[in-house]
């Protein structure tokens, strides 16, 4: 189990991301700890003066001992200088990802976790009945706070549903008045416009209601992914999404600019709700990024409690079919490449670089059910050399994804300029290597069901105090029935979980008040990735460890529950590493043959 930490620890400070502070003392504390740990946290780091970019030479396939090296601009290049900036080779990956894999079908160390989460769930029904009346009567004592007017973070909406559908419905409707005589798309050479378009369905704005709209999941949804995406159609035609959820389209994307600047406006209205919104980059050409940088700066969707999350699909094999990729390599280079020109010239790339001061991450979404034909190991073509119809298994697209993140943000750290994080969606389906991958590489996930299913990782979890952004209502109608939901579960024996709205316009009728208040604003950085807007929300000690760090006039969160969430994952954390410092590990090695290899056993 301390292995397993060290490896998520490992790859978190190599990428620049968070590694829970708590367990990170702890782990420091071990004089068995990797040397090599050090050796990322001090990297040195040189600002890098700005100049006209000739050269960008960022490789999606490294090599075993070999770094990613990226041209910096003419003066550098006249020097014949190098930027020497770190990553993990595809060897220790696959090596750590086997000792994970290993590890967490070992029995004895399946049997241990399950019993430690088995007592952290009684153990929070004992606290629940000792001290319930005790925090409620710390919070009654606070005045003017309560869970309305506390500072809300929802950290997993989609863009294109962010609002309801109700508010989708008015937005058509004033649409069709508004402008039924503007071109809105173009259909066999010529221009319709909006009220052609309507004609073409024998549909007037008297019509429209959310019934006729059909865009709520229902269960006919339920393991349909297919069927789920269908309901991003307004009225199941793919015209009016591409119309008025779209970014590139004909009108350059100004009615879902309108709209998201609605829901934008609502947000602020409520002053206490922030929402991390994702928009899609796809990977088909090189100047995605350019068009969305437009729309987002030519509509100007920017709002003090929105920040943007670039979601990536995995869906290289459709691509593939249609001839639009030759292989994954391509796929990555239309992605990163100008990310690394923007950091490297700025003025290269002018709108983008504005837009990438508010986006905080990166997240990975498809269909996690959908069958993988291949496993990711040393023997996987090379992203140059993937030309396969067949899609690269989940692992596959984290890895290069985390790979190329983790060298963008070390340039970009030079630069000055923010850095990202990996939220992929992780553990919603599929076989439990997704969740596995997601430990190692990602400061959060979303979803991670299917961690009930694997005590190991969930104990892990726990103890990493890993953000799951969770959604009940959105796995209902897809994976997971609401009352088998493990939502409960993992917040009793205190995994860092948030609530989330997922698909507001496909799961929900009413405006929701989403996020998970106080934790959710510990583990995502919504808002307070350029000002110390945490401070205020949260109290300046936010940042220490126990129940210092709790602020009740301004989080509602009690002082006793902090303290016990603390207590107890110290206690947790000093078991396992008590362990390491006596001779009781040795003992069960030698009886139980628990080992770390890079090889899977064979029972």
């Amino acid at each position: 189990v301390v292995k397993a930490l060290f490896i998520r620890e490992k790859y978190m400070a190599l990428s620049l991301q968070t590694f829970y502070k708590t367990t990170g003392r702890s782990l420091q504390e071990l004089s068995q700890r990797p040397p090599d740990i050090d050796a990322y946290e001090d990297l040195h780091e040189s600002p890098v003066d700005s100049g006209v970019c000739e050269r960008l030479d960022m490789r999606a396939e490294p090599n075993t001992n070999q770094h990613l090296c990226v041209y910096v601009c003419v003066e550098m290049i006249r020097r014949s200088t190098e930027l020497d900036l770190p990553y993990p080779d595809l060897q220790e990956y696959i090596a750590d990802m086997n000792v994970m894999m290993a590890l967490i079908i070992n029995g004895p160390v399946k049997s241990f976790c399950y019993r430690r989460l088995q007592y952290l769930s009684s153990k929070f029904q004992m606290h629940v009945l000792l001290n319930e009346m005790k925090e409620l009567a710390a919070q009654k004592k606070v005045p003017h706070r309560d869970f309305y007017n506390i500072r809300k973070v929802d950290t997993h909406i989609h863009a294109s549903s962010c609002m309801n559908q109700k508010h989708l419905l008015r937005f058509i409707k004033s649409s069709m008045k508004k402008y039924p005589d503007e071109i809105v798309r173009m259909q066999g050479g010529r221009g319709q416009t909006m009220m052609e378009v309507f004609e073409n369905m024998n549909l007037t704005a008297y019509d429209l209601s959310v019934d006729t709209l059909d865009m709520h999941a229902d269960r006919n949804t339920f393991h349909r992914f297919d069927k789920f995406n269908s309901k991003y159609n307004p009225i199941g035609e793919s015209i009016l999404r591409e119309i008025f959820i779209k970014t590139d389209n004909h009108i350059h994307g100004k009615y879902f600019g309108h709209i998201v600047k609605e829901v934008m406006s609502d947000l602020e209205e409520s002053k206490y709700q922030n929402a991390e919104l994702r928009l899609s980059i796809y990977g088909r050409s090189m100047d995605e990024w350019d068009k969305l940088a437009l729309w987002a700066v030519s509509h100007s969707v920017y709002s003090d409690n929105v920040r943007w999350l670039v979601q990536i699909p995995r869906l290289f094999d459709v691509y593939r079919t249609k001839q639009q990729l030759s292989n994954f390599q391509q796929m990555l280079e239309n992605i990163f490449l100008p990310l690394f020109e923007v950091t490297i010239n700025p003025s290269s790339h002018p709108q983008l670089h504005l837009l990438l001061q508010h986006v905080v991450g990166f997240d990975s979404v498809d269909d996690e059910s959908k069958p993988e034909h291949h496993v990711f190991n040393l023997d996987s073509p090379s992203p140059a050399r993937w030309c396969d119809d067949d899609n690269p298994p989940y692992s596959y697209y984290l890895y290069y994804m985390y790979v190329n993140m983790t060298v963008l943000n070390h340039l970009r750290r030079r630069r000055g300029f923010n850095t990202f994080v990996l939220r992929p969606h992780c553990g919603e389906a599929g076989p439990i290597h997704h969740l596995v991958s997601g430990f190692m590489l990602s400061e959060n996930i979303s979803h991670g069901l299917l961690l009930r299913k694997a005590p190991v990782l969930q104990y892990l979890y726990y103890l990493a105090q890993v953000g799951i952004a969770m959604s009940p209502l959105s796995n209902n109608s897809l994976f997971l029935s609401y009352h088998r939901n493990p939502l409960p579960e993992y917040l009793s024996r205190g995994l860092m979980v948030s609530l989330s709205t997922d698909d507001p316009l496909q799961f929900h009728f009413t405006k929701v008040s989403g996020g998970g208040a106080r934790r959710s604003c510990l583990r995502t950085r919504v808002v307070c990735v350029y000002v110390n807007v945490c401070s205020h929300w949260l109290g300046p000690d936010y940042t220490k460890e126990g129940p210092i760090s709790n602020d009740i006039r301004r989080t509602n969160v009690p002082d006793i529950r902090v303290g016990y969430r603390y207590e107890t994952l110290c206690e947790e954390l000093h078991l396992i590493t008590q362990a390491i410092r006596t001779q009781e590990l040795d003992r069960i090695e030698e009886e139980d043959g628990l080992s770390f290899t890079s090889s899977q056993p064979t029972r």
